[in-house]
């Protein structure tokens, strides 16, 4: 099996936690968890914990957590009402299982 060469590791300085390094990269570009987690090198599963903080702390610095929703790839529901940040396991529609998951980034208020 042919192997892709990976970036090379480099480790997180001491100041900068996990939550700094998502929130500088929701800042510059719309990533999903699965996206996120790949980059700050943690669990996928973590990445949702570390959203829900983020969304609460931010506010304090004017900025907001933006969340596309997560859209049914067969009939093409959208999740609009949806206040959890993971993604649902079906689509109440048409019962498939195959949803695109929520994107986020954080946007500066005015």
């Amino acid at each position: 099996m042919k192997q892709t060469p990976r970036k090379p590791f480099i480790p997180r300085t001491a100041q900068d936690t996990i939550r700094h390094a998502v929130i500088d990269l929701l800042r510059e570009q719309t990533l999903s968890a699965k996206e996120l987690s790949a980059e700050v090198h943690i669990p996928e599963k973590e990445v949702y914990g570390h959203l829900e903080h983020i969304r609460l702390s931010i506010h304090a610095v004017g900025a907001i957590l933006e969340i596309t929703p997560a859209e049914c790839r067969r009939c093409g529901f959208v999740f609009t009402k949806r206040d959890r940040l993971t993604p649902p396991g079906k689509c109440p529609v048409c019962r498939h299982e195959a949803i695109l998951e929520p994107q986020f980034t954080i946007r500066q208020l005015q």
